[in-house]
C-alpha cells in the first residue's frame, strides 16, 4: 500500500451526511414508534377490559414479528433495493399505526402487530446496514455512536409524547404515523447513495448468527438486560425500599447514561485495534455492576451513580457490537449479518423479562441482580473462550 508523501497527512475519510440523515431519520421513527406505541396500546387494551395475560400475549407479538421479519429483510432489499424497501416499510408501518385506531376488534390486533413491527424491523435492519456500509472505517464508531444516541433519544421521546398526548382519540395514532412518514423524506432524497445489493448472501441466515458471535451475543445481552431491566426494575426498586418516584428516577438516570455514553464509546472503539476487547470490558463492568446492586440498595445516591455508568456500558454493547460487525463484513454479507444482529436483539428482548422475572420468583427479589449478572457472565465466558482459542474472525 502506498504511503502519503512526506510532510502530508493521510486524507480524512468523509462522512456521507445524506446517508447519515436518512439512517438517522429511519431509526428516529423506529424509536419513537416503539416508545409511543407500546404503552399506548397497552393502556387502551387495559381500558377495554382485556386481561393482563392477553395484553402480554399481544405485546409479545412485537418480538416475534421482529424475529420473523429480520431474515426476510435482506431478500427484500436484494430484490427491490434498499431505499425502495425502506420507503415501503415506512408506508406499511404508518398505515398499520393508524389501523390500531380504526380497527377495534382485539383479535385483529394480532396480525396488525405483525405488520407494524415487521415493517419497523425492516427499517431497523436496513438503516443499520446503510449506515454501517457507508461509514468511513476509521470513523465508524463515531458514526454509529451518533446513530445509537439518536435511537436512545427516540425511545425516550416516545413515552414523553404519550404522556403529553394521552390515549384518547386519533391524535396519538396520527402523531405516531406522521413521525414515521416524515422519515420517508430524507430516505427518498438520499436514495441515490443507498448501498446496492447486487448479490445474495453467501450463507444461510442462521449461519450469520454465529459468523461474528461476539457481536450477535453482545446485542442479545443488550436486548435481554435492557428489556428485562426496564420492565422489572421498578418492581425491584420498590421491593428494596425505594418509592415509586425514586425507582422511576433511577430508570431515568440509567437512560441518561445510555444516552451520553454512546458517542464517547463509539469514538473509543475507533482507537482500539480489536473491538472485541472493548466488548469484553463492557460486559465485565456490567457483571460487576449487577453484582453490586444488592449492596447498593441501602443508598439511592450510590445506586444512581452506579446506574449512570452501568447504563452507559450496557448501551455500549449495541454501538460497539454493531461497529465490530461493520468492520468484519461487507456487501450482502453485512446486510444479512445486520439482520442476524437485530434477530439476536429481538430474541434478547423476549428472553430477558422471562428469565429475570422467573429468577425473582425462584430466588427472591435479588434474583433480579443475579439473573442480569448471569447474562453478563455468559458473555464473559464467551470472551475467555475466544481469547483461549484465538479465532481470527469472531
Amino acid at each position: 500500500m502506498s504511503q502519503p508523501p512526506s510532510g502530508t497527512s493521510a486524507p480524512v475519510e468523509e462522512i456521507h451526511w445524506p446517508s447519515l440523515f436518512a439512517a438517522v431519520a429511519a431509526i428516529t421513527a423506529v424509536g419513537i414508534a416503539i416508545g409511543l406505541g407500546l404503552p399506548l396500546l397497552s393502556i387502551i387494551m387495559e381500558k377495554r377490559g382485556i386481561s393482563p395475560t392477553l395484553i402480554g400475549l399481544n405485546s409479545a407479538m412485537a418480538g416475534l414479528a421482529s424475529m420473523a421479519a429480520a431474515p426476510l429483510t435482506t431478500k427484500l432489499a436484494h430484490r427491490f433495493g434498499v431505499a425502495p424497501t425502506m420507503l415501503w416499510a415506512v408506508a406499511f408501518s404508518a398505515v398499520s399505526a393508524l389501523g390500531f385506531y380504526y380497527i377495534t376488534n382485539f383479535w385483529l390486533w394480532f396480525p396488525l402487530r405483525v405488520v407494524f413491527h415487521g415493517a419497523i424491523t425492516v427499517l431497523f435492519v436496513l438503516s443499520e446496514f446503510w449506515i454501517n456500509a457507508t461509514a468511513p472505517p476509521s470513523r465508524r464508531g463515531l458514526v454509529l455512536g451518533i446513530y445509537g444516541t439518536v435511537l436512545s433519544l427516540g425511545f425516550a421521546t416516545g413515552p414523553l409524547l404519550f404522556s403529553i398526548l394521552g390515549s384518547e382519540g386519533i391524535l396519538p395514532f396520527a402523531v405516531g404515523a406522521g413521525v414515521i412518514l416524515l422519515a420517508a423524506i430524507p430516505i427518498y432524497l438520499a436514495r441515490g447513495e443507498s448501498p446496492v445489493l447486487d448479490e445474495k448472501p453467501e450463507r444461510h441466515f442462521l449461519r450469520y448468527l454465529f459468523l461474528v458471535p461476539t457481536a450477535t451475543a453482545a446485542v442479545f445481552i443488550f436486548g435481554a438486560v435492557e428489556s428485562g431491566g426496564l420492565s422489572l426494575f421498578p418492581i425491584y426498586g420498590t421491593r428494596v425500599g425505594f418509592t415509586e418516584s425514586q425507582a422511576a428516577l433511577l430508570l431515568t438516570v440509567m437512560g441518561i447514561g445510555n444516552f451520553i455514553f454512546q458517542i464517547p464509546l463509539g469514538m473509543l472503539s475507533d482507537r482500539i485495534r480489536d473491538r472485541r476487547n472493548l466488548l469484553a470490558l463492557l460486559t465485565f463492568i456490567g457483571l460487576v455492576g449487577a453484582l453490586c446492586l444488592p449492596i447498593l440498595s441501602e443508598s439511592w445516591i450510590l445506586m444512581a451513580v452506579v446506574l449512570l455508568f452501568w447504563g452507559g456500558c450496557v448501551s455500549g454493547l449495541y454501538t460497539v457490537g454493531l461497529s465490530h460487525l461493520g468492520s468484519r463484513l461487507h456487501g450482502a454479507d453485512l446486510a444479512a449479518a445486520n439482520a442476524a444482529f437485530i434477530f439476536s436483539y429481538a430474541v434478547g428482548t423476549v428472553a430477558g423479562p422471562q428469565v429475570i422475572g422467573a429468577a425473582m420468583d425462584v430466588t427472591g427479589n435479588h434474583g433480579f441482580a443475579w439473573a442480569i449478572a448471569g447474562f453478563f457472565g455468559l458473555y464473559v465466558i464467551l470472551s475467555i473462550v475466544r481469547i483461549v482459542l484465538k479465532p481470527k474472525r469472531t
